[in-house]
């Protein structure tokens, strides 16, 4: 009988509309409904039912290693004119061993709310590490 193995989270591609697709962290990828409560007063019952109301996504952070020269999360941040950001989508997708798509995470209308820079240490030992925040408007999930 053949095992079956769960896949690793560290072997991943973002393909966001920038150059430097290597990301060490993406976080973020979260959806789920506001639930709705309601009860009328000729229920029989004394609690509330609950549907499911409103969908809606968590904010995505992306964060990556800081090369020289390159400032394209500030760019895209700073291309917010008259309060309209350029929006993007992203296609994030987790890599087998033979580097194809296992599980891919598309995100709608992407835009950035904000960049971090790294913590400077002067005895640090570390990676200079940036980070994004977006926002967006929906993510749909395919798998293989």
């Amino acid at each position: 009988m053949a095992t079956t193995y769960l896949l690793p989270v560290f072997h991943f591609m973002v393909d966001w509309g920038g150059t430097n697709i290597g990301f060490s962290e993406v976080s973020g990828l979260t959806q789920e409904f506001d639930p709705i409560e309601y009860r009328d007063g000729a229920s029989p019952e004394f609690t509330k039912v609950k549907m499911p109301g409103l969908r809606k996504y968590s904010n995505i952070t992306m964060k990556r290693g800081i090369a020289p020269a390159d400032n394209e999360f500030f760019d895209w941040l700073n291309s917010t004119q008259m309060n309209v950001p350029e929006r993007r989508d992203l296609t994030i997708k987790l890599l087998n061993e033979q580097h194809a798509p296992v599980m891919t995470w598309k995100v709608k209308n992407a835009w950035p709310l904000k960049v971090e820079g790294p913590s400077l240490k002067s005895d640090g030992n570390e990676v200079a590490i940036e980070s994004i925040e977006l926002a967006h408007e929906g993510i749909t999930v395919e798998n293989g």
